[in-house]
């Protein structure tokens, strides 16, 4: 443990904390599974999280990246390193009125975004019960809902773009707006192969439920659906990208849509998400170095 720690700490801007009271602290979620992380990353930007997943790559340690820890599966323990983007990783990048969209690191609370959308009438549609706790970063990966997404959406239907890093570092952007835009290399790649391998049975198989998170959305990966990246890696949990801010000058951060609030009428339809819109936020939430 004391090479993976001292790799990370010479590795990283941010804190690393390896000590029992941090290890017994990120051991467990809202469920009644324990995992003791190896080691607890608290990453400053883009940068931080690529060194993580490159020094975990080297010494081939899962990786999973918290939000608020409120999961009830266990998605938010393992036994590697534990990112948690709350500490450093929290703002709101910009909100743009006219667009409906906001721009935000993973780590952004939900209610913090809300608040800053309600100066301008607007609000991010899911609500789940633990808003005044959970990040965008963890909503994305669980494509969290709430009593207001009957009306304007999961989080699916409200993130617009997401900077993604892969397990292998790889960084791109995915933009359900602008599908055409999305990269081409080897990951990209091999998803069309996967699809285009499996048009019937993915077309034909996927049952018409309102939410799956069991589960990966390859149906919105069709042809059809203008293989739309972006969502698809919505409520992918831990075995999905990790989504950072910005890193370091090269890549903007997640957007979501943000819709008209209820006490602001709506003079036009609600907005199609986009980025992160005034409804969510842009960024996925875990990733998985190969074990």
């Amino acid at each position: 443990m004391s090479d993976l720690v001292s790799d990370l700490r010479a590795s990283v801007s941010g804190d690393v904390e390896a000590g029992p009271t941090a290890r017994a602290v990120f051991s467990m979620d809202a469920s009644n599974y324990r995992h003791a992380p190896r080691a607890v990353v608290f990453p400053r930007d883009a940068d931080d999280l690529a060194a993580v997943l490159r020094v975990c790559r080297d010494h081939r340690v899962p990786v999973t990246a918290r939000g608020a820890g409120t999961s009830i599966a266990g998605q938010a323990v393992g036994p590697g390193v534990v990112l948690d983007h709350t500490r450093y990783m929290n703002r709101i990048l910009d909100i743009d009125p006219d667009g409906r969209t906001a721009r935000v690191q993973p780590g952004v609370v939900l209610d913090t975004l809300r608040a800053e959308a309600s100066r301008h009438g607007l609000t991010f549609g899911p609500d789940p019960s633990t808003h005044s706790r959970c990040t965008l970063g963890g909503m994305i990966g669980n494509d969290s809902c709430g009593s207001h997404s009957v009306a304007w959406g999961r989080t699916t239907h409200n993130v617009v773009a997401l900077d993604i890093l892969t397990a292998d570092g790889t960084a791109m952007t995915v933009d359900s707006d602008n599908p055409d835009s999305t990269p081409d290399n080897a990951h990209t790649r091999a998803l069309r192969r996967l699809v285009d391998d499996n048009l019937a049975t993915i077309r034909q198989g996927f049952p018409a439920l309102p939410r799956r998170v069991s589960g990966y959305a390859l149906d919105r990966l069709l042809p059809e659906n203008g293989f739309d990246l972006a969502r698809a890696l919505v409520g992918t949990e831990a075995p999905a990208p990790s989504s950072p801010k910005p890193p370091s000058g090269s890549c903007p951060p997640p957007r979501c849509a943000c819709s008209s609030s209820p006490a602001t009428p709506m003079t036009s339809p609600p907005p199609t998400p986009s980025r992160t819109s005034c409804r969510s936020g842009r960024s996925p939430s875990r990733a998985w170095a190969p074990t």
